[in-house]
């Protein structure tokens, strides 16, 4: 394995892992690399930017640089063009975020975003950011209509769990797939982030393949079971419609 491919299983394992980032001697675990040469590599992440090391909790976080580079190349994705004036639909009818996302390997990956002005809850979900794939709403549509050598990397590889919703359990992600590629839809209820729900649905290409995912999130406490329905019905219309 050549350096670049080992700095880049470092780089996809503390991005799957979020905000809360990787300690080093889990980064060792998850990557099965010597440790001298993980820590040489972190060192040298950390120096261009690659990564942030934060000192109170020990732990390595995605540095700006990703996001620089991955806001640069999906700025080129003809998805955006094609899909940005149904998130703004999306957007004015729910009042609510609206988001696209991509599947990049065993993640996703935000593309676009549109939120209103007064919406009262920071979310995590800047353009170029990576999301965990079991853990999302638009993270299980990707997953659901990726092809068996995703899901079974994903299944494969440990289900952090964000909050005490998340689904960590590989057989029931499983099943949540099927669930989801049967309906045509996918909700993160509180999975990732307490407090917010997430609904999503699949946009698919030319060739019939699911090329993204676009969702909606809203604030758990504004939810009742006829507004949730509602939500759902908007952002399943605005997928098919951003569907070529």
């Amino acid at each position: 394995m050549s350096s670049v491919t080992k700095a880049f299983t470092i780089l996809s394992r503390v991005g799957r892992a979020g905000g809360r980032g990787l300690p080093f001697a889990e980064i060792v675990r998850q990557t099965e690399l010597p440790k001298a040469t993980t820590h040489r590599l972190l060192k040298e992440m950390v120096e261009i930017g690659a990564l942030i090391f934060d000192l109170s909790t020990k732990c390595y976080r995605c540095g700006l640089l990703l996001a620089r580079l991955g806001a640069g190349v999906t700025a080129n994705y003809d998805i955006r063009t094609i899909v940005r004036p149904h998130l703004e639909e999306l957007q004015k009818v729910t009042s609510q975020v609206a988001t696209l996302g991509i599947l990049n390997g065993g993640e996703g990956v935000y593309i676009d975003k549109v939120e209103g002005s007064d919406f009262g809850i920071r979310l995590h979900s800047e353009i170029g950011k990576a999301f965990p794939l079991h853990a999302t709403a638009m993270g299980k549509i990707l997953l659901a209509y990726s092809d068996g050598v995703v899901i079974e990397n994903v299944l494969h590889d440990e289900l952090t769990a964000f909050t005490d919703k998340t689904i960590t359990n590989r057989a029931i992600l499983k099943a949540e797939c099927k669930k989801v590629r049967d309906c045509g839809f996918a909700i993160d209820n509180e999975e990732i982030t307490r407090g917010l729900v997430c609904i999503a649905a699949p946009v698919f290409g030319v060739d019939g393949r699911c090329v993204g995912a676009i969702s909606c999130t809203s604030p758990s406490y504004i939810l009742d079971d006829n507004s949730l329905e509602v939500i759902k019905a908007v952002v399943i219309k605005q997928a098919a419609r951003a569907s070529v």
